[in-house]
C-alpha cells in the first residue's frame, strides 16, 4: 500500500528550474542566455451608454507579445556573435561602424566597395530596386532577421516540457561594465508574433527500459 501511494505521488508532480531548460534560437543551441521573460498584452476598453454607470460591454483590440532577455558576455558580443551566420539585405551605402560592409557571396565575405565596383550601378540608372541591396551579416541586433525560440526543459525524473516563441525580433539592446562587475551582461527587449505555451511531454520510466528491451 505504501509503495503504491509513493508511486502515485512521484508521478503526479514535476517541477523544473533554470538549469533544466535549454534554449534553441532557430536551429542553434544558445549557451549564453541567462534569462528570458515574455508577456502578452491586449487592448480592451469598456463601452458605456447613457443610463448606466456600469460598462455594457468590452471592446477588444490589438494584441502584443514582447519580452526581454539577458545574455552573458564572454569573449565576443553575446547577441550578434551568436548570429554570425545570419544574413539580411542592406543598402550599399550602409556601413558598419568600422567603415566596411561585409557581404556574403557564397562562402567568402567581400567588402561593399568591391561589390559596388562589380555592379557599376548608380542611383540614377537602377532598373531593379534589388540592385541597390547587398546580402550582409548583421552588425546591430535589430538587423537580425526574425527567428523562432524553442525552450525545452527536462529534469532527472524523466519529465519534460516545451514551449515556443515565434517570429522574434530584437528591439533594444544595452550593456555596460563596472569595476564591481564580476561578469559582463547584455540585456535586450524583443517582440514576437505568437507563443505556444508550455506543453508537457511524458517519457517512459528508465527503470522499465531494460525490461522492455528484454521483452522485445
Amino acid at each position: 500500500m505504501a509503495a503504491n501511494l509513493s508511486s502515485a505521488f512521484t508521478k503526479s508532480y514535476n517541477s523544473f528550474s533554470g538549469v533544466d531548460i535549454r534554449a534553441v534560437f532557430g536551429e542553434k543551441v544558445i549557451g549564453t542566455l541567462q534569462g528570458i521573460s515574455w508577456s502578452i498584452t491586449r487592448e480592451k476598453a469598456p463601452i458605456y451608454t447613457m443610463g448606466s454607470e456600469d460598462p455594457r460591454a468590452f471592446a477588444r483590440g490589438k494584441r502584443g507579445i514582447a519580452g526581454s532577455m539577458v545574455f552573458i558576455t564572454f569573449d565576443r558580443a553575446a547577441i550578434t556573435g551568436e548570429f554570425f551566420n545570419a544574413v539580411f539585405w542592406a543598402d550599399k551605402d550602409s556601413l558598419k561602424p568600422e567603415g566596411d560592409l561585409l557581404v556574403t557571396a557564397g562562402d567568402s565575405p567581400r567588402s561593399a566597395a568591391s561589390v559596388a565596383s562589380e555592379q557599376e550601378n548608380s542611383f540614377g540608372n537602377i532598373t531593379d530596386p534589388r540592385d541597390d541591396q547587398v546580402a550582409a551579416t548583421p552588425w546591430y541586433p535589430d538587423q537580425i532577421p526574425p527567428f523562432d525560440i524553442t525552450l525545452s526543459a527536462a529534469n532527472e525524473y524523466g519529465a519534460a516540457m516545451q514551449m515556443r516563441i515565434y517570429g522574434v525580433e530584437f528591439l533594444n539592446v544595452g550593456s555596460g561594465s563596472s569595476i564591481d562587475d564580476l561578469v559582463l551582461e547584455e540585456q535586450c527587449t524583443y517582440i514576437a508574433r505568437s507563443i505556444q505555451p508550455w506543453t508537457s511531454h511524458n517519457y517512459a520510466d528508465p527503470r522499465n527500459a531494460g525490461a522492455s528491451s528484454r521483452a522485445s
